[in-house]
């Protein structure tokens, strides 16, 4: 045991250590052969440096830049540093360019003046016999120093920060992307399903016409042949009807889904259409949702937008409706509107309700996924065709206990 502790620990090292850590390791060392300061405290705060450096990335910025500035302020002083003629002042870049790579401007200058006097600093331990002052050769070889220290943390600085834009740039690049592919394959799963469903409900709807027809027949025969089972008859060619006529209502929902919708599209305003589908939703909601209440946040200044009422005043009603029955009793219902930066209008339905598990988020748009007992779930599937007909998209967000936010942006 004793013997592997050893051998485990250089394996973590080996496996801790990135190529780039053996390149510095061979610069450090490249220094410490072909200086000509060999003073042991130089070279050991050298190779200090170089394991500090090593494990720069895994420490705090400040500290690690700090550390440095102090380990290079003593191998400065003992290389010649009190007559101001070390060449070591050079490895000042170093915590510069560090600085550089990981703040922004305030930072970057902070610590680049911060490097300037730790290099002025040992002007204080001069006896004063020779004063540098700036039109001196030796004064004006200080301040070329500290203007080269500014100089190469401002540059680096640039360079990073065009670096950091680039990698945002492509990380908002490819999050769209993925989005995109996520609708793309969410299209064609409905494509293939409506097909699918168009057929499927144009077979039913004959035989369900037989049947309705049929208990109808019924009811009249029995009513003629036998008067006593009249009532009988005729509440079970009732029941039939009824189940008849629920079925087909589901068809039709089936069919609204899979047809391809003829947009009628006009010039509207968006809040107008908002204010129909909540006095609809106060109109026409059952007993249960008595308590609900809606909020409306509406952005002014929204330019008008080109939608078929009908079809986009069904997606915000059914919207509405079911955070309405995701919320407590005597919840709150918020429908925002804002203008986006990309001249898009977008339309936020908020609740405060249980919210929705995360494995649910990626299904919750798909046809015939529901969470509801009593749910078919064909409401959002219709409501995201319909917006993607508009050119626009619906997504969702939502955390367990928190409620939800259904997102809606349309072009303007």
């Amino acid at each position: 045991m004793i013997v592997a502790v050893p051998g485990l620990l250089a394996s973590n090292l080996r496996r801790s250590l990135r190529p780039q850590d053996f390149v510095w390791l061979l610069a450090f060392a490249a220094i410490a052969v072909f200086s000509p300061y060999r003073d042991p405290r130089v070279l050991w705060s050298l190779a200090a440096l170089a394991v500090l450096q090593i494990f720069d990335a895994r420490m705090a910025p400040a500290t690690s830049i700090l550390m440095k500035l102090c380990l290079i302020w003593v191998m400065i002083y003992y290389s010649g540093g009190i007559q101001i003629q070390s060449g070591l002042w050079v490895i000042l870049v170093l915590p510069v360019i560090s600085a550089a790579t990981r703040f922004g401007l305030l930072g970057t200058t902070i610590f680049s003046v911060l490097a300037c006097l730790h290099n002025a600093s040992f002007i204080l331990l001069l006896d004063f016999q020779h004063l540098y002052i700036p039109w001196d050769p030796d004064g004006r070889e200080l301040a070329l120093r500290w203007i080269m220290l500014l100089v190469v943390g401002l540059l680096v600085n640039q360079l990073a920060e065009a670096s950091r834009r680039e990698t945002r740039r492509f990380q908002e690049t490819a999050a769209k992307l993925e989005t995109a592919v996520a609708q793309v394959r969410r299209s064609e799963r409905l494509a293939a399903l409506g097909q699918l469903t168009a057929g499927l409900a144009h077979e039913l709807r004959n035989p369900l016409g037989t049947m309705k027809t049929s208990a109808e027949l019924l009811a009249r025969s029995v009513a003629k042949e036998n008067p006593a089972n009249l009532e009988i008859a005729q509440e079970m060619a009732s029941y039939i009807s009824t189940e008849v006529d629920r079925t087909n209502s589901l068809i039709t929902r089936f069919l609204d889904f899979a047809r391809p919708q003829h947009l009628r599209l006009e010039p509207g305003d968006i809040s107008a259409l908002l204010d129909q589908a909540v006095a609809s939703f106060y109109r026409e909601r059952p007993a249960s949702l008595a308590g609900i209440e809606i909020y409306k946040n509406y952005s002014p200044g929204i330019p008008p937008v080109k939608f078929d009422a009908e079809l986009l005043e069904r997606v915000f009603s059914n919207l509405i409706l079911n955070a309405a029955q995701a919320s407590p009793p005597g919840g709150v219902v918020t429908v925002k509107t804002q203008l986006l930066d990309d001249h898009k209008v977008e339309v936020a339905v908020i609740d405060r309700g249980a919210g929705i598990e995360a494995k649910n988020l990626e299904s919750i748009f798909n046809p015939f996924f529901t969470t509801k007992p009593d749910g078919v779930g064909l409401g959002l599937a219709i409501c995201s065709k319909i917006v993607d007909e508009h050119g626009g998209h619906i997504t969702v967000e939502s955390s367990a206990g928190e409620g939800s936010v259904f997102h809606v942006v349309l072009p303007v």
